[in-house]
């Protein structure tokens, strides 16, 4: 009999990347990769790889646990996924991130640019209207995990300081700002009042290269002096900070492991986030055909280029293992120690079970011992450890804090190439829009934002 050159592995819906209709997908494996093989009547065949591990992916489906819904939905389920969002009812996943665009404007121009950022684009949100949106959040959520204060660039914004203020008057367990880090750099006194917002406020600094070459490809600027001078300055008041790389292959994916050994180095920095690009609004140097990269080609370059990690210590978050992998260590006495091997795939899925087990590596098993207070057995670190092993931990232990703490987050946005209608259900990062409708930060790139919304009707009417 004949038979097909790969193995027909799964169904699902996706997108044409050409007009964004619903389409049928499989999921194949052929040649140790993953693709996903759609056609659309209109624009015809298209295959797209979506993994490079075959048994990495099918492990994903192991770290699935129970939705956690919010407490409020704001839209009806009326077209199907993804034309119903801000969340809908058939949504299977709360806002464990929830963006707050305060403002379209920007500093730059980046080539690379989701939100089509600019100096001239748009305009900045006024305070009122975000008070709105972050009183809309706190409806939703009751006590928000975390809040990332975004744009454009919200640096700039003139009240930037009286929307900190309202943020941390309000029962948001972490806030986040998410910035170039120009600002940052040229000004000493504002680093020094950003750490005045300090606990449970982080700065979320972009740092896609060293190289200026690259950096002027993805963001239109040589910054490579700019982002020294930024964590100079964060470093001075030791303000807790992630590293966020947006990935282009070929371009910046070789620095991975250079860049996770800065951060290790760094007193300020908390661990760094890589983020392939997602094919969605500005893209001015990216070929969507050669510059792609998967989220498994990621974490692969991660354990090739930084050998203090193996592969048990990346793993798929239980929250949306599609699309994010986690993975944590200890900075302790000039010292890496990897946690998450230790992490018993099982337990994870349940929060009420303790899931570390250090009787496998003795020196780090000693280290936990010396840095607890409250007693010399396992069982006491274990408990005190358990309350950091999240992706935005709360620190209870009594000589462990924050600092201590090292992560390593893939964060994977899925576009209308990947997209996976199973995946994007469980999407936990949203972004509040100024309607006050809470959307995946996927589908908000594809269809929500003002540009989108003429083609998203359109798709509304042909479902129907």
């Amino acid at each position: 009999m004949p038979v097909r050159k790969y193995t027909y592995y799964d169904f699902t819906l996706s997108l044409c990347p050409e007009c964004l209709k619903r389409v049928d997908a499989k999921i194949v494996f052929e040649n140790e990769n993953v693709y996903m093989l759609k056609r659309c009547p209109e624009h015809g065949n298209s295959k797209v790889l979506i993994a490079d591990d075959i048994e990495y992916y099918k492990n994903i489906r192991n770290y699935n646990k129970p939705s956690e819904t919010p407490y409020t939905f704001n839209t009806k389920t009326d077209y199907g996924c993804p034309y119903d969002c801000g969340l809908c009812p058939d949504h299977e996943q709360h806002s464990c991130l929830t963006v707050l665009e305060v403002t379209d404007r920007c500093n730059l121009t980046c080539p690379t640019c989701y939100a089509g950022s600019s100096p001239t684009y748009g305009r900045h949100r006024t305070l009122e209207e975000i008070k709105t949106m972050l009183d809309t959040i706190v409806k939703n959520e009751k006590e928000p995990d975390v809040v990332q204060i975004s744009g454009g660039e919200p640096t700039i914004h003139p009240q930037f300081f009286e929307i900190l203020d309202y943020a941390k008057s309000l029962p948001i367990k972490h806030v986040m700002v998410n910035t170039n880090g120009i600002k940052i750099a040229k000004d000493k006194a504002f680093v020094k009042r950003l750490k005045t917002y300090v606990p449970d406020f982080e700065i979320y600094l972009q740092f896609d290269s060293f190289n200026d070459e690259v950096l002027q490809q993805m963001r239109g600027a040589k910054l490579s002096e700019i982002r020294k001078q930024a964590i100079a300055n964060l470093n001075e008041v030791n303000l807790s900070t992630t590293l966020v790389v947006t990935l282009q292959k070929g371009l910046n994916d070789h620095e991975m492991g250079e860049i996770i050994e800065y951060a290790l180095q760094q007193k300020c920095v908390r661990g760094v986030t890589f983020q392939p690009t997602q094919i969605a609004g500005r893209l001015e140097n990216f070929n969507p055909e050669t510059d792609r990269l998967t989220l498994t080609e990621v974490r692969r370059n991660i354990l090739e280029q930084a050998p203090v990690f193996n592969s048990d210590d990346l793993i798929p978050v239980p929250c949306n293992p599609d699309a994010l992998v986690m993975g944590y260590a200890l900075k302790l006495g000039g010292e890496v120690f990897p946690l998450t091997r230790y992490v018993n795939p099982a337990d994870l899925l349940d929060n009420s079970k303790n899931t570390i087990v250090y009787e496998q590596d003795d020196v780090l098993h000693g280290k936990m011992i010396e840095l607890f207070s409250t007693g010399n057995s396992v069982d006491v670190a274990e408990e005190k450890l358990k309350s950091i092993m999240c992706c935005l931990p709360n620190i209870d232990a009594p000589n462990l804090g924050y600092d201590n703490l090292f992560r390593i987050i893939i964060m994977q946005f899925i576009d209308a190439y990947n997209f996976d209608v199973r995946a994007i259900k469980k999407s936990c990062v949203h972004i509040i829009d100024k309607d006050n409708k809470i959307i995946p930060f996927e589908t908000m790139n594809l269809f929500y934002r003002d540009d989108k919304k003429e083609r998203l009707e359109e798709l509304k009417k042909e479902s129907i």
